[in-house]
């Protein structure tokens, strides 16, 4: 059955939504210091931090990556994404996934490891996507031009139809947002970012006024996370703002 699923995927892929690499940068002119001079120290969380399986749990291949990891500032956004995995996965089976997209990333993307900060499967269940540590924010290659100070989640599937969003992966993504977004970000609010290419909607070094959670959509040309799951982004701020405020930040 899962010979199936991988034959799904490999045939959809060529197709998905492709997220794209963005290099580090501080403005639009100066490049990023190296990776060891640009760590940040671990911050205070506006709301407790989910359970997440960790990268050695679902077994992520280490000698796949070769650069130090990059970090940047406290979250200022968070983006949503698909995976473009047919939709009728088995959760058992996510960890297997996640190899295969980790060493697709790598070998046909031409990334250093998987793109994404965090994966999430339709059972609820929140892995450890891009190496670097849990408590400091890392840079993933997840939305061009808007990498920098922002959290990629990917939603595994491809909710490209409308109907139900697994509730439990909702609840899971607006979990991460509460915890990963700076302390005083309203997740129900906006923010202005600024891009550092030309490869999304918004020319490099322009402002782009956005939702604190906006989906892939909203600032690259591409379906990605899929209509059904864009649907759900007003849901998935307010859980995550419900959660900051029961938290008391």
């Amino acid at each position: 059955m899962w010979s199936r699923r991988i034959a799904l995927w490999a045939a959809v892929l060529p197709v998905a939504a492709v997220v794209t690499w963005d290099a580090p940068q501080l403005t639009a002119a100066t490049p990023a210091p190296p990776a060891a001079e640009h760590r940040w120290p671990p911050v205070k969380r506006a709301a407790a931090a989910p359970a997440v399986v960790t990268r050695s749990a679902w077994g992520a291949d280490e000698d796949l990556r070769h650069e130090a990891v990059t970090y940047t500032g406290p979250a200022r956004a968070v983006f949503v994404h698909h995976t473009s995995h047919p939709d009728d996965y088995d959760c058992a089976d996510v960890p297997e996934m996640l190899r295969g997209m980790q060493a697709d990333h790598v070998h046909r993307m031409g990334w250093d490891d998987l793109g994404y900060n965090f994966v999430v499967d339709k059972c609820g269940k929140i892995y450890e996507g891009r190496s670097g540590g849990l408590d400091r924010f890392v840079l993933g290659a997840h939305t061009t031009g808007f990498n920098m100070d922002s959290v990629g989640i990917a939603a595994l599937g491809d909710f490209g139809d409308a109907g139900d969003v697994p509730a439990a992966l909702v609840t899971a993504i607006a979990r991460i947002a509460a915890w990963k977004l700076r302390p005083g970000t309203d997740p129900r609010g906006r923010v202005e970012m600024v891009s550092t290419n030309d490869d999304s909607r918004v020319p490099e070094g322009d402002p782009a006024e956005l939702h604190v959670v906006s989906g892939h959509r909203d600032i690259v040309q591409t379906h990605c996370p899929g209509d059904a799951l864009h649907a759900e982004l007003p849901a998935i701020r307010a859980k995550a703002a419900a959660l900051r405020i029961s938290a008391g930040r």
